[in-house]
């Protein structure tokens, strides 16, 4: 499965090499890596490198260290991608305009592949979160139904990039912006098109109209652009 390591950079050649299963499908999701002595007699290293590679994957995301039990591949989610991504925002100086581009570009075709694919279990969520956010009674709470909705949505294209790129973008306005979700919804609000916004999408995600999914959620970023501009 492993090679010897020979030249510099001892630990990110091991890493290079576990990454490299994991692209190939060899090591999955919960898998237990050898044990460090085994390890470095297999990569020909010392055990310090062993844990300089552990260590290092371990801050990337790709592994877990349970204490007693072992290292394990983990899980991907989100936040593999979400600490890099904020480092990029804040080192280019991103903006809200810059997530709101890139959800735009994302989401709309999003709603549209959802409309194709949703699960019958997915479609009675969307209904009773859109019931929710009806009976909301704070600001708050409608931001964080509002939240749950849009991932839903992207939740039923079945797509694990869209959702993994969508949530990581979700949870970096949601660290750096943190009073933007609650401007735009306050303004929203009190135009009266929150809840129509959102029943629309849902509306045509349950007929299946894909053109008109499109054309509404289209129709929700519209309502954002313009809440903004009025602030």
């Amino acid at each position: 499965m492993f090679s010897p390591i020979k030249s510099e950079k001892i630990y990110q050649q091991i890493n290079k090499q576990i990454q490299d299963l994991i692209l190939s499908g060899e090591l999955k999701n919960g898998d237990k890596l050898p044990g460090e002595r085994q390890l470095a007699e297999t990569f020909n290293v010392s055990r310090t490198s062993i844990r300089e590679s552990i260590r290092s994957l371990e801050i990337m995301g790709l592994i877990e260290s349970r204490p007693g039990e072992g290292n394990f591949i983990k899980d991907s989610d989100s936040t593999i991608m979400l600490e890099p991504l904020s480092i990029m925002f804040k080192l280019n100086n991103g903006t809200f305009n810059d997530i709101l581009e890139i959800r735009i570009i994302l989401e709309v075709e999003a709603a549209g592949l959802a409309a194709q694919r949703i699960s019958s279990e997915d479609l009675e969520k969307l209904k009773s979160l859109i019931k929710e956010l009806e009976y909301s009674k704070n600001e708050e709470h409608s931001v964080e139904i509002d939240k749950e909705i849009h991932y839903l949505i992207a939740h039923a294209t079945g797509n694990f990039l869209i959702i993994t790129v969508l949530d990581a973008i979700s949870s970096l306005m949601t660290n750096f912006i943190t009073d933007a979700r609650k401007i735009i919804v306050k303004n929203i609000n009190e135009q009266g098109r929150l809840l129509k916004i959102h029943k629309d999408v849902v509306e045509a995600i349950c007929n299946k109209d894909v053109k008109e999914t499109k054309n509404a959620m289209q129709r929700h970023f519209d309502s954002v652009i313009e809440s903004i501009e009025n602030v």
